[in-house]
């Protein structure tokens, strides 16, 4: 299994695979049809407080992850994400933030693959 990420502004491509969206809100200026989205995981993506702290208040990068990782180990979210995309060759989360490289998708992925 393959799991890529991308952010949901982004032009969808045949080679996405399965496109799950990570964020809670739904992407401003978007439709469902242009986005292409086939699971909304809502469930899966940082909770308001968190993902406040982090964007709003400066929480720094390390005390995110380390507190999205426990949010997400005290729920169901990623066993049922797991669940949602077995058997799927691929599949892309798709997320809002404007950062590649420092977002909650980049953390989740890590777990879904087994990744520490």
């Amino acid at each position: 299994m393959e799991i890529r990420l991308k952010r949901v502004y982004d032009e969808p491509e045949p080679g996405d695979g399965f496109r799950v969206l990570v964020d809670r809100l739904w992407p401003r200026g978007l439709t469902k049809e242009r986005a292409a989205i086939e699971l909304w995981a809502k469930e899966a993506a940082p909770s308001t407080q968190l993902r406040r702290a982090f964007h709003q208040d400066g929480m720094d990068w390390e005390t995110f992850d380390a507190a999205y990782r426990g949010e997400l180990a005290r729920g169901p979210a990623v066993d049922d994400l797991r669940a949602a995309i077995a058997g799927k060759p691929v599949t892309t989360l798709l997320y809002g933030a404007q950062d590649a490289i420092r977002n909650h998708a980049e953390i989740l992925r890590e777990i879904l693959l087994g990744e520490p």
